[in-house]
């Protein structure tokens, strides 16, 4: 029986984008939402109303650029790549992600 999909966790998805394209390279938008789905082992569920926004959100922000190429159907798409700042703001993202989750840590594991 498989697991139900969620929705990405507010705040996560400019991570996973800039964490997968540092990952795999330049991808095109269709690719990345799948590539991010298949990471999360099909937990995370990332439509066009999401990842789109999203990746135009980051590179109106200078952290990726975009060029045009031809897909694995032979259709003219978009390839999104990380930026030199995309890079430097990946390893900012990293480190918040892990102070934040040391934060929720600490209350998980505390006792009254």
């Amino acid at each position: 029986m498989s697991q139900p999909k969620t929705d990405v966790p507010y705040g996560t998805l400019d991570l996973l984008i800039l964490k997968t394209l540092d990952t795999m390279g330049p991808l095109h938008g269709y690719r990345l939402a799948r590539r991010i789905e298949q990471v999360s082992e099909n937990l995370l569920r990332l439509n066009q109303g999401s990842i789109y926004p999203a990746l135009v959100r980051l590179e109106q922000k200078g952290w990726i650029r975009t060029e045009w190429g031809v897909s694995e159907t032979n259709r003219e798409v978009k390839f999104y790549s990380l930026t030199k700042a995309g890079v430097k703001q990946l390893k900012m993202e990293i480190e918040n992600w892990r102070k934040a989750n040391a934060l929720v840590a600490r209350f998980l594991e505390a006792s009254a």
